[in-house]
Order: C-alpha cells, then sequence, then structure tokens
C-alpha cells in the first residue's frame, strides 16, 4: 500500500497546481488549520471557481481535497503563525524543486513576499521563509547535521540527488562505482525515484536488476538512461517549453513530439494540466483481504502494472484526493471506533487487549533489532574504514563540526563517507544509512561490540515478551474465575452523593461517630483555625513541622479514649513523617483556647503557622497507617481515615503503609482493584475515581497491605456520620444504568507491571489537591504532660 508521494507524483501535481483547471495560482488564502501533528489544511478561494481546500501532510502528501479532517476547537500555534503571515494574501507561484520531493509555494500579502517550502521525504518539514530565505517558523524546529531549521536561521535545501530526467551514461556509472547495492536499489536511492518506479526502469531496460551496481557497464547504464527517459517521457513536454522560454536549447520540438507520438505526453513543472495526453491519473488495484481495493496511485501508466486492474480519474488531484484523502478520513472513524469498543470492554478483556497489543511490539521490535545486528556484520568492512577514519580525526584534535565538513566534501570519493546520516557530538555516535536501514554506531566500540548491543536488545525484549505471555496466561485465567456481576443487565445503582462542609479538607469520623477535620495546606489550615475550630473542640498535632492542624468536632460531648487514639494515628500519618518514609511518629493534643495567631512582639507568623501555649498531652510512638474504603450503605462515597475508623463505617477497606508507589499510582491502583472487586468500573467511577481516592492518600510514597480487599459482613441499620453540628446538606443523586452484563466502561485505565509483564512507568496524573502541608509553629511551652499511646 502506497504511503508518501514520489517525485513524480509532486511533478504531476505542480503542473496541475500551477496551470490548468486545477491551478491555484492568485487563489486568496483563508485560514489554516492544523487537524493533525503533521498535517496543515489551507482554506483557498480559487477565482471563477469558489472555495477549495489544500491539503499538506509532511512526508507524505499535498494536493487539493474535499475530504477532511475535523478542524481541531483550539487553533496551534504553527497554524496561527501561517495566518498570521499568509491569510488575506495571494497565492504567485507553485514549483517543484529540482525534480525532489520539495514544493514551493510562494505567497505574497501587503507586497510582502514569503514562501512555503513543503518537505514531503522522510522527516520532512513545513516551513515558512521570508523574500531573503530566512525561517520565519518550521513546522517541527529541529537540528541536522548539515542544517538548522529553526527561527532566523537561513533555509537550507537538503543535499541535492540527481534528476532521473537529466541523468547521462556517464552519472549512471559513477553512481554504480560508488555503489555497494544492486542496480535497483542504487537508482531507487541515488536518482530519486522510489521502488515502483526503479523497478519500471529496469523492467523497461531489461537489465538485471539484482546485479550488482558495480559490475554495471556502459550498455548497462545506456538501457537504464533511456529506459527513465522513457518512464518519465510525459514530463518532458512542458519541461522543453519552460527551457525553450528562458533561452535554454535543452530538448528540441520536434524530438519532443517525437516522443508524444511513441506514446509519451506532456505534463511537468508550470504549464500543461491534466489534459495533456501523456497524463493518465488513476489508480491500480488488487484483491486485499477478499476485498477489490486501491493499492497505488500514479500519474501515469505503468507496464508492470498493465494486468491490474485500474481506475482513471480526470486529474491527479482527484487520483490522490480519492486515495490518500479518503483514506485518511476512513482512519480517523476506524479509530473512533476502537475507541468506543474499547470502552465496551469489561476490566479483563481491556487488559487482555493491551497485553497483546504489548507482545506485538516486542515482536517487532525484535525482528526490527535483529536485523539491524545482521546488516552492521554484513557491512563490516565498510563501518570498519568508517571508525578508522573518524577516531584517526579526533585522535589528531579535529572537532565533530571539523570532521562533519572534512567528511561533506569526502563523499565523492570515500564509500564510507557516504553512509552517514548524522553525528551526535555528545554521545559520540553516527547514524548510517545501510541497506536501506538507520543503524545507530558508537565509535569507541568495535564492529562486534556494536552489533552486540542490538543483540542485548533482542535478549532483552524477549524477556519482556516471555514475561507479557505469562501475564495473558494470568488474565484468562482471572477471566474464567470472575466473580458473578454486582451490576446484571438492565439494573440500576443508585449513586448517592452528599456535598459536606469537610469534604475539602482532609476528614473522617472516628469509630465513637465524631468528625474530625485535618488541613491540607496552609490555607486550609486557615481556614480550620478562623471558620471551624470551636472553644470546646481538641485539637492535635504532630511533634515535628510540617502537619495538618486536626480538630476533633466534640460538640461539647466528652471524647472516648478511642477517638483520641484513631485521632493521633491520622495526625501523624498525614504529616511529613509520611512522605520521610517513617513508620510511627510523636503527637499531642491540647485543647483550641490554647492555638492562637498572636506571635509574642517583634515576631512574625507566616500563613498556615500558630503559637501554642500551654500544656500538652503527648502520644509517643503512634504507628503511621491508613486505610480507604468504599461505604455503601446510606451514603454511597470513599472514605479514608485511620484503619479502625474507615473499618467501622466502610463495607470495603485497603489498608495502606508507606512505601514505593507515589499518590498518584497508588490512588489510581486502588481504583482498579475496588472496580475489579465490585465488577463494576462505571459505578466505582462515581465515588471513588482516582481523583477522589487521591484525596485519601497521604502525600509522599505508598503501598497496599494487600491486594485484596477485606469485605466487611453485612450489618443493620445506618451508621451515625458524626457527633457534631453539620451545616445543611443537598443531595446528589446519580444514576448509573449498566447496558449489558459485562458491557462496563473503564476509563483511564494504566495497567500495572504484574499486568504486562514487565516494567511499566506512570506519568499521567490524577490531579488530587496539593499536598504541602501547613507547619504549625510552637513558641512556648509550659509544664507539658507525657501521655503514650
Amino acid at each position: 500500500m502506497k504511503q508518501d508521494m514520489s517525485s513524480a507524483d509532486v511533478a504531476a501535481l505542480v503542473s496541475e497546481l500551477a496551470a490548468g483547471p486545477k491551478s491555484i495560482i492568485d487563489a486568496k488564502i483563508g485560514k489554516i488549520y492544523q487537524p493533525s501533528g503533521e498535517e496543515i489544511r489551507i482554506n483557498l478561494y480559487v477565482f471563477n471557481k469558489g472555495k477549495d481546500n489544500l491539503v499538506i501532510e509532511v512526508g507524505k502528501r499535498i494536493h487539493l481535497s474535499k475530504h477532511l479532517r475535523p478542524s481541531p476547537q483550539l487553533p496551534q500555534g504553527f497554524p496561527m503563525l501561517l495566518r498570521k503571515h499568509l491569510m488575506g494574501g495571494r497565492i504567485t507561484s507553485v514549483k517543484q524543486h529540482d525534480f525532489d520531493r520539495i514544493v514551493k509555494i510562494g505567497f505574497i500579502r501587503a507586497e510582502v513576499e514569503t514562501t512555503l517550502i513543503v518537505e514531503l521525504f522522510a522527516r520532512g518539514n513545513i516551513v515558512l521563509v521570508d523574500s531573503e530565505n530566512r525561517i520565519i517558523l518550521p513546522m517541527n524546529p529541529v537540528t541536522l547535521k548539515a542544517r538548522r531549521l529553526r527561527s532566523g536561521e537561513t533555509y537550507e535545501l537538503p543535499e541535492a540527488q540527481m534528476s532521473p530526467v537529466d541523468a547521462e551514461v556517464s552519472d549512471l556509472m559513477g553512481a554504480f562505482s560508488k555503489s555497494t547495492a544492486d542496480i535497483v536499489r542504487t537508482i531507487a536511492t541515488r536518482f530519486n525515484l522510489g521502488g515502483v518506479l526503479a523497478e519500471e526502469v529496469c523492467f523497461r531496460a531489461g537489465v538485471d536488476k539484482a546485479k550488482p551496481a558495480k559490475e554495471a557497464s556502459e550498455e548497462d547504464a545506456a538501457l537504464v538512461r533511456d529506459a527513465m527517459h522513457a518512464v518519465f517521457a510525459p514530463l518532458l513536454v512542458s519541461r522543453a517549453e519552460e527551457d525553450t522560454e528562458t533561452g535554454v536549447e535543452a530538448v528540441a520540438e520536434t524530438e519532443v513530439e517525437a516522443e508524444v507520438e511513441a506514446g509519451a505526453g506532456p505534463v511537468a513543472g508550470a504549464d500543461v494540466g491534466a489534459e495533456a495526453p501523456g497524463l493518465k491519473p488513476h489508480h491500480v488495484k488488487k484483491e486485499i483481504n477478499g476485498k477489490v481495493e486501491a493499492f497505488d496511485v500514479v500519474p501515469f501508466d505503468l507496464i508492470r502494472y498493465s494486468d491490474y486492474e485500474k481506475e482513471y480519474f480526470d486529474s491527479f488531484n482527484t487520483a490522490l484526493d480519492e486515495f490518500f484523502g479518503k483514506k485518511a478520513l476512513e482512519q480517523v472513524e476506524e479509530e473512533k471506533q476502537a475507541v468506543k469498543k474499547e470502552k465496551t470492554l469489561n476490566v479483563y478483556e481491556r487488559r487482555l487487549l493491551q497485553q497483546e497489543g504489548a507482545i506485538a511490539k516486542f515482536e517487532k521490535d525484535i525482528v526490527k533489532n535483529t536485523a539491524l545486528a545482521e546488516i552492521i556484520y554484513a557491512n563490516y568492512q565498510i563501518i570498519e574504514e568508517l571508525f578508522s577514519v573518524l577516531n584517526g580525526a579526533r585522535a589528531k584534535g579535529y572537532s565533530w563540526d571539523e570532521i562533519r565538513s572534512i567528511l561533506k566534501q569526502a563523499k565523492k570519493t570515500l564509500p564510507s563517507a557516504q553512509k552517514i546520516v548524522n553525528i551526535d557530538a555528545k554521545t559520540g555516535t553516527v547514524q548510517a544509512d545501510l541497506d536501506g536501514m538507520k543503524v545507530n554506531l558508537d565509535i569507541r566500540k568495535t564492529v562486534p561490540q556494536n552489533a552486540q548491543e542490538y543483540y542485548e536488545k533482542v535478549k532483552k525484549l524477549s524477556k519482556k515478551k516471555d514475561g507479557a505471555i505469562r501475564a495473558i496466561e494470568d488474565t484468562k485465567k482471572a477471566m474464567e474465575k470472575k466473580p458473578a456481576k454486582a451490576a446484571k443487565a438492565g439494573r440500576r445503582v443508585l449513586a448517592r452523593r452528599k456535598k459536606h462542609w469537610y469534604d475539602r479538607f482532609r476528614w473522617f469520623v472516628s469509630s465513637d461517630g465524631f468528625l474530625v477535620v485535618g488541613g491540607r495546606d496552609a490555607d486550609t489550615n486557615e481556614d480550620i483555625f478562623k471558620k471551624y475550630m470551636e472553644k470546646r473542640d481538641i485539637v492535635f498535632h504532630t511533634q515535628t513541622p510540617g502537619a495538618p492542624l486536626t480538630v476533633i468536632k466534640t460538640g461539647g460531648k466528652e471524647v472516648p479514649e478511642t477517638t483520641l487514639q484513631e485521632t493521633a494515628q491520622f495526625a501523624v500519618s498525614y504529616s511529613s513523617l509520611w512522605k520521610a518514609g517513617h513508620f510511627s511518629g510523636d503527637c499531642y493534643w491540647i485543647k483550641s483556647e490554647q492555638v492562637t495567631k498572636t506571635p509574642e512582639s517583634g515576631e512574625y507568623l507566616k500563613k498556615g503557622a500558630f503559637v501554642i501555649r500551654g500544656e500538652r498531652n503527648y502520644f509517643k510512638d503512634v504507628p503511621l497507617g491508613i486505610a480507604v474504603g468504599l461505604e455503601l450503605k446510606g451514603e454511597t462515597r470513599v472514605i479514608g481515615g485511620p484503619v479502625s475508623a474507615v473499618r467501622k463505617h466502610g463495607d470495603y477497606i485497603l489498608e495502606a503503609v508507606p512505601g514505593k508507589f507515589n499518590q498518584n499510582d497508588i490512588s489510581k491502583k486502588i481504583y482498579r482493584i475496588y472496580a475489579d472487586e465490585l465488577n463494576d468500573p462505571r459505578f466505582v467511577k462515581q465515588i471513588a475515581s482516582p481523583d477522589l481516592v487521591a484525596m485519601m492518600v497521604p502525600a509522599g510514597e505508598s503501598d497496599l497491605k494487600s491486594q485484596k480487599p477485606e469485605k466487611k459482613a453485612e450489618k443493620a441499620g445506618p451508621v451515625n456520620e458524626t457527633g457534631s453540628d453539620v451545616e445543611a446538606e443537598t443531595e446528589t443523586d446519580v444514576e448509573v444504568e449498566t447496558e449489558a452484563e459485562g458491557n462496563t466502561e473503564v476509563e483511564s485505565e494504566v495497567e500495572t507491571e504484574a499486568e504486562f509483564g514487565v516494567e511499566a512507568e506512570v506519568e499521567t496524573e490524577c490531579g488530587g489537591e496539593s499536598e504541602n502541608e501547613g507547619e504549625t509553629e510552637v513558641e512556648t511551652e509550659a509544664g507539658n504532660n507525657s501521655r503514650e499511646a
């Protein structure tokens, strides 16, 4: 299946855009969009024709199109800058550079001339330059070995290749003598033909395409030259006309007419359109997966396709649009359907799909790295010569810039220098093009050592693949043992969530029914002190700084020992002790009137800091530990806090201790465990999404004591939430209806190492609140009584 345009395709297209029915010369520029990362769309208003769209995809295609991707909701920087310089202007020219896959589109706006340079080769770019050829902005700013594509730099064209329409026997013999490949590969790469046209040339020339290029005779070169001219005869007529207009006698008119009579026809740079007799744009079709589909699009007939089914078009633009544009839209629709289908999968089916995708990627990488290692050995002598030259230059004190310059000049005489694509001065590596594949080589190592690097990668990938295969077996076993579904088909699950004044703080309800709240940061510490702390409340804080201001809302009642113990554990667990990896800590409790914002004379208190005066009641060596649970009786919500308190009120409980997973990762892990346990991810996401779970987990790194949640036995009656006065609450009922058994939606899942059998890094964030606990400053102490828990 054709993936990009050839130089001949570009020549045919440019001829249509520059003259004839599809010409865009003098078209007015409208808005410019970037519907995908490597594609832009320019809205045009063509005189006497109306609106049209020019689609450009870096490294692949350029043509007028009616099959358009959806425009993004927010424009990106590159199209916005193009609008600034081009919108409202007009197109003055469309040219192909030197029979290469480079198109130059000239614009004029308010008497200011600019040029949009479109590179349609691999790792190409779209660059806007001014009248002095200085880069205004590239789509993708890059620094390459031979040129810099960055704003303010002078635009430099890539190194030119020989043109097949101008090639002579001497050019071919020179290319053959320096090549290490066969004839077909040599003319494909050195003369900018591509595989299909190179095969066509060899077929017409009647030469053995597999013959080593160095063994080619002058007779072979003459046959290849004649075949090249015959293949590109449709491109020679307008080329001759253009040369005649400029006074260059390149091809006599009588010779051109003879070529046309022999079966060639016009097309080329800028003066003749698709109506010329030589252009016959069409799709070439064959049976693919039981269906006849187009696999190539060409501007003129090729002998090698004479037995294939064809579909002809009135212009090459239309043929390109129906081939590339239509397929691009179909791809967008397929991606949408794939996402939609993925959302209907249950947890295990989705996990299995991701694991199978991982195995396919490992297999692909294994084949690639094995091939690279074998290519290094196949080019042993060339690489050794290259290393000798580079290491010798470095030993003589040459800089990498000097070496680049020398190699550029030596490419005509040194075959190994022709293989270099890029040099990385920082790592001392070079990238070489060996048999059509890019290979990274370390000049400080020997040739076998470089090959061994790739073999080592193959070993690692094989181990990862084996691990993924084992993980798939585990997933399949889990699917077989899958418990009965919590949400049957058509059943409605009601998620009742209430809004509480304390939701934005850290909080829990003690085993005795007392509400305990704590600050999340300096701001919330201030809010608790100013708005919610009463004289009858009890305040907790840790002996070390970096802890929440923790308040027991007593409601005027006597607080039992169990609540004091749970609050002590709460205070130390959500402090900086957890982030530091400690497993126990000291804290104390005081009365609310002992806490003040009034510092000593001449001193200053920062936000979130307080002065504590008077006697303190200590708890020593309080163990750190929290639990995150699901409360499903009465109100449905996620709860967190001391283990005993969560066990009292929660129906499902997971215990956490300081560990190795960051706050985001452990939150997602807890969410997935509950989604698997209840087998209803949609319902779990309503009450315990990763964001909501993160609010219950201390800042820092954590781990779970068990991967299986503890399930509470059935109990009668609702649980008293709090022993304090609570503001009026508003209740929001969220109904979640499962569509069919097993078809529940799971979003934003990140598989763990156990699920894939490979190392996995999690880089996404849950978006929880900032966890910078405010510090409490102690100014005075008096007769502190100790109390050990």
